[in-house]
């Protein structure tokens, strides 16, 4: 009897000491749980997910930003719905483009200029030697010598046209003569004004050479502008039939625009005109209409609108390719570049610097950076064109000068990255 009591109790310390040990082991991890939740709490603040239309925070530090490239600004204001869309090609008029050839045939001396240099009208872009030349001045030379000569023969015509015409009144026999002499009166008269006008035009073509007296003829710049293109060595032969220069003159380009039939109703003169270039890292430019063309083209079924642009820079080039639009109505929306709006969860948002913090120094070698401090906002996107897209704001916030035109998907990877378990992406 005593044993069974005995084994019974061994039995009943057992069940109470396997029953501490569970309860030991589940407090044990519930604090531990307790614990790593306060660690992650700590450690992992900036990764929690925002509640449902919450609002999300990026913070970068002075290197950060300079690294993303921010650059902030406004809402801009454009009209994005009452337009036609268009494309073309810069263009220069005629009268701006010089194709330079020497005015005889010779050899080139010297040469003056360089691509891309720019000169003035009549400045000196090289120098030719020319035979062709000097055999002008020589026959004008053999002509002026014919022409004094006739010119005393017409004298002496003159004088014994007279003494013929008074014998041949009193003397019948003296009348032949008399016509012999006034038929040489005309035809040497005749013979002057030939040779008169062959040396006119010898010196109009020596003329082209600006000094009679000297065999080197200086080609000269006939507008101002760049220096395009240079086709031509020292040395190398030259006739009036071959470019050696190219000259531009970008100040008076324009763009050419192709209308289509169903929207040249639509397009009028001094209407404006909207247009970026693609060497103009999207750059918006402006301009008016100021002329149409009256003929169809066949092939493209298109008439051109010409337009005039405001401000033209020197770097513009004929040829380069075109986006437009030209505004038909005056409706006017917020828009911002399209690099300003990014995707995120299905959705479109832009960035705005809600505050920036100071760096300071704590003493001891202990600097703190400044810190930027931007606040994430949904947006609603409506039509897009030029590299610029319609926004509407679906929450309200500050600073609406301040919103984020470059550096937006920065923004956007880094809170992302802080979201995955690092940065200083903020969720509130």
């Amino acid at each position: 009897m005593k044993n069974i009591i005995k084994y019974a109790g061994w039995l009943i310390a057992a069940a109470l000491g396997i029953t501490l040990i569970v309860l030991m082991t589940t407090h044990d991890h519930d604090h531990d749980a307790h614990a790593g939740h306060d660690h992650g709490a700590e450690e992992g603040h900036d990764d929690k997910e925002a509640p449902a239309g919450g609002i999300k925070e990026v913070l970068l530090n002075d290197a950060q930003f300079k690294a993303a490239g921010v650059s902030l600004g406004a809402f801009e204001k454009k009209n994005m719905s009452e337009v036609v869309k268009l494309s073309g090609f810069t263009k220069l008029p005629p009268q701006n483009k010089a194709l330079v050839s020497a005015p005889l045939s010779g050899i080139i001396k010297q040469i003056k200029v360089i691509e891309g240099q720019y000169v003035k009208a009549g400045q000196l872009l090289a120098s030719l030697q020319s035979l062709s030349y000097n055999n002008l001045r020589l026959e004008r030379e053999k002509l002026t010598e014919q022409l004094t000569s006739a010119q005393a023969h017409l004298e002496y015509l003159k004088l014994d046209f007279a003494r013929q015409k008074e014998l041949s009144e009193e003397n019948v026999s003296a009348k032949k003569i008399f016509e012999k002499v006034s038929a040489d009166l005309k035809l040497e008269e005749t013979k002057i004004k030939s040779l008169q006008a062959q040396i006119d035009i010898l010196s109009q073509n020596i003329a082209i050479g600006g000094n009679a007296s000297s065999p080197i003829i200086p080609i000269l710049a006939p507008i101002s502008g760049y220096i395009s293109k240079v086709d031509v060595n020292i040395g190398s032969s030259a006739s009036p039939d071959m470019v050696l220069f190219e000259i531009v003159d970008n100040s008076k380009i324009h763009i050419d625009l192709q209308v289509y039939e169903k929207d040249v109703y639509k397009v009028k003169a001094g209407q404006k005109v909207r247009f970026v270039l693609t060497n103009q890292n999207g750059k918006e430019l402006t301009g008016v209409i100021f002329g149409l063309g009256q003929a169809l083209d066949p092939d493209s079924k298109t008439i051109a609108a010409h337009a005039e642009i405001d401000n033209s820079a020197r770097n513009l080039v004929a040829g380069m390719y075109v986006n437009a639009v030209v505004d038909m109505g005056s409706q006017e929306v917020d828009v911002l570049p399209t690099d300003a709006v990014v995707k995120a969860e299905g959705r479109d948002f832009i960035f705005a610097l809600e505050e920036k913090v100071a760096g300071h120094d704590h003493g001891g070698g202990d600097v703190h950076e400044a810190e930027f401090h931007f606040q994430r906002i949904e947006v609603k996107t409506g039509a897009s064109q030029l590299g610029y897209i319609q926004v509407s704001p679906l929450q309200p916030f500050k600073n609406k000068d301040k919103i984020v035109k470059t550096g937006a998907y920065y923004l956007q990877s880094h809170l992302q990255k802080a979201e995955g378990g690092g940065g200083h992406g903020h969720a509130h």
